[in-house]
């Protein structure tokens, strides 16, 4: 298999296997089917699906991604011994691409202390599991642990003996994040510049020192053609390069790099929620590419920018990563043309007079609370307040949640709301959780179409209170909820209801909208 260095960057996505070796993020073979779909959709060169050898439960899922993703090469991790390098092969087995990964640790460190190898001893090593490897397929990778604390002219005869023996791709890693930009470019100028054309030289970088990305991008300049990464970054300890952000980075700054990947970016965004959601760890808010802030602008001078012209301070579309859209977030920091321009996107025909005699009332609102809402905008404009400081015409009455243990059914919540016209209603539900059958009775009285995108539960020990955030998706439109309670089940509903009553105020506002603009 011969193939010339390109300006091609291959993503070998190790999410689901140095990603889930991280602490809280282990994820069971229907989980990691999740995430390998999404990465499929990515459309990444190589999903490393595991570490067959480590365990049944992971050699299951290794079988079981080979045998359903069609499209990148599969991939399963295994140690220098026949052992490892036969259960990959068996776990591999449906795969219609396969790789093989074979490591071995090659610094002096792990040499002496973890391995108690000679140097002649790694390399007879390597040159017999490679080989091994390769008479079972045609894709083998090698890598050399802890490459980075490796003498040069070793690390330089270990790749040799790989490449000899058949490995087609010679993976680099700084397995504990310790490298610079500087040093790894100028180490794969050497290892590429004494290598065969036809042979990947791949990086993996963790993020220990915070230069993971940094040091990923500075590698492909020194002729890496591959990197490791996993989505949101997830990985040991601090974790690996963000696939996000070096795909985006090579995407956004092709001028600079002069290279590009296939990985279809429009599905970056949808991924990363994927993996949010089976993992349970929400993305930071300040991710970048896909944290709800990277397209999000409070401050008004940014905001006055952005509706001006986007480029004014964005560098790339929110599209073009899968989010929805980008978002003037409304708080104490904005001005009056970002709210000006929310209210007139509500529909909502207001003077210029009308908006300086509200904005004071804006900030007043903005100062009490993190955001403003579309909800919080329309209470404003339509002077449509509640004496509670609740959004919306629906008010919690009764709330009853159930799980039978013992019984083969299905938990289900038993909710009771009250419209601001007296009206009661009883709704009883069925879910996959007590709290998933609440959220679907709340829709049934409410009759908004509401889906859950976001639920994030705070404890706050020292208070003896849960607070909840909802982000509910209704009809592509997203509305946020807060919640204060001493349960978290109470918390979590509760903030499903501000959710939700905002949208059933959003859709009542309509009918108002003429008659605000004709007083205005």
């Amino acid at each position: 298999m011969t193939e010339l260095r390109t300006n091609h960057v291959k993503i070998f996505d190790t999410t689901l296997r140095d990603g889930e070796q991280a602490p809280g993020f282990s994820m069971s073979t229907d989980a990691k089917l999740i995430v390998a779909r999404a990465l499929k959709a990515l459309n990444v060169d190589v999903i490393e699906a595991g570490f067959a050898a480590a365990s049944p439960g992971d050699a299951a899922a290794v079988r079981t991604i080979a045998a359903e993703i069609d499209g990148p090469t599969i991939c399963s991790l295994a140690r220098a011994n026949r052992a490892d390098i036969e259960a990959a092969a068996l776990a591999l087995e449906p795969a219609r691409k396969k790789r093989i990964h074979a490591f071995i640790g090659t610094s002096p460190l792990h040499r002496e202390a973890k391995l108690k190898m000679s140097r002649a001893a790694i390399i007879a090593r390597i040159g017999e599991v490679v080989a091994l490897a390769r008479s079972i397929v045609e894709d083998v990778e090698f890598s050399a642990e802890d490459a980075i604390r490796t003498e040069r002219d070793f690390l330089l005869e270990a790749a040799t003996a790989a490449i000899e023996a058949g490995a087609t791709t010679i993976n680099i890693p700084d397995t504990v994040g310790y490298t610079t930009p500087e040093e790894i470019r100028d180490l794969f100028s050497f290892l590429t510049a004494n290598a065969p054309p036809h042979v990947v030289f791949s990086t993996h970088c963790h993020d220990d020192l915070g230069m993971a990305v940094a040091n990923s991008l500075a590698a492909v300049r020194g002729g890496a053609r591959q990197i490791e990464c996993a989505v949101n970054g997830i990985g040991e300890r601090a974790g690996n390069c963000s696939l996000e952000e070096a795909v985006m980075a090579l995407s956004v700054r092709r001028d600079f790099f002069g290279l590009s990947t296939q990985v279809d970016t429009t599905m970056i965004y949808q991924a990363s929620q994927a993996l949010a959601r089976v993992t349970h760890n929400p993305i930071p808010r300040n991710k970048a590419i896909v944290g709800r802030n990277a397209f999000a602008h409070e401050a008004g001078i940014h905001q006055h920018g952005v509706l001006a012209d986007r480029r004014t301070y964005e560098i790339m579309e929110a599209s073009t990563v899968g989010v929805p859209s980008n978002a003037l977030v409304l708080g104490k920091h904005s001005g009056k043309h970002a709210v000006a321009a929310r209210i007139k996107s509500l529909g909502f025909e207001v003077s210029h007079r009308r908006i300086e005699a509200l904005f004071p009332d804006f900030k007043r609102l903005a100062d009490t609370c993190r955001e403003v809402t579309d909800a919080d905008l329309v209470r404003l404009v339509a002077g449509d307040a509640k004496t509670d400081g609740r959004i919306g015409p629906w008010r919690m009455r009764k709330t009853e949640l159930r799980v039978d243990l013992e019984e083969d059914a299905r938990p289900f919540a038993r909710i009771t709301m009250e419209h601001d016209n007296g009206e009661r209603r009883t709704v009883t539900e069925e879910g996959d959780g007590p709290i998933d059958a609440a959220f679907a009775a709340v829709c049934a009285i409410t009759g908004v179409p509401g889906v859950i995108s976001v639920l994030d539960l705070h404890h706050v020990a020292t208070e003896g209170v849960v607070r909840a955030e909802a982000v509910v998706e209704v009809e592509g439109e997203y509305f946020s909820g807060k919640a204060e309670e001493v349960d978290i089940a109470d918390a979590a509903v509760a903030a499903f209801v501000a959710a939700v009553n905002q949208a059933a105020a959003m859709r009542a506002c309509g009918a108002r909208r003429v008659k605000v603009a004709a007083g205005a």
